[in-house]
């Protein structure tokens, strides 16, 4: 059996240890889990939305559907100001009764997290 070749250069493997050389942050720039994003509403009240990571956000998305795997709203709605809508904190429906932009804040978090998924 013939032995297989090597054809690296000197290059090559100087460039490979050089990558090997890079700090972490620069190797793996994209950490998505607990990034954070302040949402200004039209009332001028702020929202900050935090990622909960890729299996919880999918997890979400799941966990919001009905039999017949269509998003039942107001459960996705429930679990993103849960989970992702972390400041103010302890959102829940009531507190729209109160307070305006319902559709403009939970449209906002659900494209932060599409983002983030994508």
């Amino acid at each position: 059996m013939a032995e297989k070749k090597n054809n690296a250069t000197k290059n090559d493997v100087e460039a490979a240890q050089t990558a090997q050389k890079i700090p972490k942050s620069v190797k793996k720039p994209l950490d998505k889990f607990g990034k954070k994003e302040v949402f200004i509403a039209n009332d001028d009240t702020e929202y900050t939305f935090q990622f909960p990571g890729t299996r919880r956000a999918q997890e979400i998305l799941d966990e919001s559907k009905n039999g017949y795997g269509v998003v039942v709203d107001s459960v996705y709605y429930e679990r993103i100001m849960r989970e992702v809508i972390v400041e103010p904190n302890g959102l829940d429906l009531d507190y729209w009764d109160e307070h305006e932009g319902y559709r403009e804040v939970m449209n906002a978090a659900d494209n932060f997290l599409g983002r983030l998924l994508n």
